[in-house]
């Protein structure tokens, strides 16, 4: 379990005022931590350097694709 008391939230350039709003941990060390700035309350998603890398590849590979 990843403590994420103390950490600083930025939110991304990309959130817009119609609700697309992420926000992104920028003080912790070694894990990748992401919530929805609108509803912080919910939950954060905690992932590994590398994941973000790895999911994007798939991605850009078509793995997910219907």
């Amino acid at each position: 379990m990843t403590d994420l008391s103390s950490a600083l939230w930025r939110k991304s350039t990309y959130s817009t005022e119609q609700g697309t709003c992420v926000e992104s941990a920028v003080n912790v060390p070694g894990v990748g931590a992401v919530r929805d700035s609108k509803a912080p309350e919910q939950g954060v998603l905690v992932f590994s350097p590398t994941q973000p890398q790895g999911f994007l590849a798939a991605a850009g590979s078509g793995r997910f694709d219907r």
